[in-house]
């Protein structure tokens, strides 16, 4: 499986007037992981869509609230991928505060269109080969 973390406090503007960082961040937070992710693999969004041509949207997300992050804590983002993407790809998500606990997790699932028609493609060989480097470690 591969797993990529990436670290940084919560801004006042992704809380409510309680402290509390509201929903939609979490889902925020999921993009900077899996945007960490693509980026350690060596494989950063831009790459994807002018180099392949190829473009990764947002087929699906769940998510799964268990315990509030607040203005002051520090969080970590992960991503995780434990099966090589053909059609679609499923990122295991979760959002940990400093003290561990889990704050929330869910699952993004990723397509991939081509840029030009915007028509749906099977995941290009490229980006099927750094994904088999990462899970097969």
């Amino acid at each position: 499986m591969a797993a990529f973390k990436t670290s940084f406090p919560v801004r006042y503007y992704e809380t409510d007037q309680m402290g509390v960082v509201h929903h939609s961040n979490y889902i925020r937070y999921f993009e900077c992981a899996r945007d960490a992710m693509l980026v350690e693999m060596g494989l950063p969004i831009e790459k994807c869509e002018s180099e392949l041509g190829v473009q990764i949207p947002i087929v699906s997300v769940e998510c799964h609230y268990h315990f509030p992050l607040r203005m002051g804590d520090v969080l970590t983002a992960v991503a995780e991928v434990d099966k090589v993407p053909l059609a679609k790809v499923l990122v295991k998500q979760a959002v940990y505060n400093q003290n561990g606990e889990l704050c929330a997790d869910g699952i993004v699932t990723l397509g991939f269109i081509d840029k030009k028609t915007f028509r749906p493609v099977r995941c290009p060989e490229e980006i099927i080969k750094l994904f088999e480097k990462y899970i097969n470690r």
